[in-house]
């Protein structure tokens, strides 16, 4: 399955003659598969797919691509602002692999996350918890349940400005899908403002009438899973480290650490991976010398209960989220969903 996920993503984002072959070799493939996500997206829009409705609103966060946009902290801070303006908010999400469910739950104690690959039970779920509002995380292209609101990510560390759709690229639907969002929200980790401007000019061409929204994912404090100890970001200036990352695109997170000044050892696995006892000890045996072993949040809930205690702590940062540009459309969407729940 891992080296499956590396072979796919090596004919997504290689460049070499190899690749470019397997991507030809893909086209096929790639058209049926349009075709057929054109032919359902038809239908929904026709009524002749139903769509069910909720007596909470709901808003839904979600993307073009196959992970790697930052929708889990997102919905984590959309759910956060509702909360904070006084409408208790749940995050309902398939909770594949386990991680992301955690990961919620972490960043978001005290407001309700339910785990279902069924949307629409899972939002009936949440409505019984007694929430005003409920979070979708992950869900444009899951139609069946109907939202009042859809926020759209997309990658900017991952722009490659020619979108190839599966099984040919990672990339779900066309850039023009997101003409069904309400907003679009370009992410970056590293990207530079060129790449996201790139982003902007192919979502005008895109979706026109789609406001655009840019946001910043930053690493947070240092946070040991052992004791709970914070440390700032800037103890990592000169120390080398050991990172692991089991997401999609980890080389953005190791560049985060990279600008921080940190020298970085990089240890990566694919997006989901479950991590095994085995794969703990020989990860600290390998960052016996480093001066921390650093991860994300996402495979920090996995590794911690692994993690040898002889070895130390093991350390992780999680993503905050920093608007750039764009407020006013956020708020604009928070505003309408908060009229529709009280």
């Amino acid at each position: 399955m891992a080296d499956g996920r590396r072979l796919l993503e090596a004919v997504w984002t290689g460049r070499g003659r190899g690749a470019r072959t397997a991507r030809a070799l893909l086209a096929p493939a790639e058209a049926l598969y349009r075709a057929v996500i054109g032919a359902r997206g038809l239908l929904y829009d026709w009524g002749v797919f139903p769509a069910e409705d909720f007596s909470v609103p709901v808003l839904s966060i979600g993307n073009l691509s196959v992970g790697g946009t930052g929708k889990t902290p997102v919905a984590a801070w959309f759910a956060q602002r509702l909360s904070a303006k006084g409408v208790m908010a749940g995050i309902v999400l398939r909770g594949y692999g386990g991680d992301e469910t955690i990961v919620h739950q972490r960043l978001n104690r005290g407001i309700p996350v339910i785990a279902a690959a069924d949307r629409v039970r899972g939002i009936r779920e949440a409505i019984a918890r007694g929430v005003d509002a409920v979070v979708l995380d992950d869900a444009f292209q899951h139609r069946r349940a109907a939202r009042d609101a859809d926020v759209v990510l997309v990658n900017a560390d991952a722009w490659s400005g020619a979108p190839r759709l599966l099984p040919a690229g990672p990339w779900r639907e066309p850039l023009r899908s997101a003409r069904r969002a309400n907003l679009v929200i370009v992410t970056r980790k590293t990207a530079d403002r060129s790449t996201v401007e790139d982003v902007k000019r192919a979502l005008a061409n895109a979706a026109p009438r789609v406001p655009v929204a840019t946001a910043h994912l930053a690493p947070g404090e240092l946070r040991s899973t052992a004791t709970g100890q914070t440390l700032p970001l800037h103890v990592m200036r000169g120390a080398d480290l050991t990172a692991i990352a089991g997401i999609a695109h980890p080389d953005s997170f190791f560049k985060q650490l990279t600008e921080l000044g940190a020298i970085v050892r990089p240890q990566s696995f694919p997006d989901h991976h479950a991590f095994t006892r085995e794969e703990a000890r020989d990860l600290a045996a390998r960052a016996r010398s480093s001066d921390f072993v650093v991860c994300t949040l996402k495979d920090a809930v996995k590794l911690e209960s692994l993690w040898p205690a002889e070895a130390g702590s093991l350390w992780y940062v999680s993503q905050r989220l920093r608007l750039e540009d764009g407020q006013e459309h956020i708020e604009r969407l928070l505003d309408d969903l908060i009229s529709r729940a009280h």
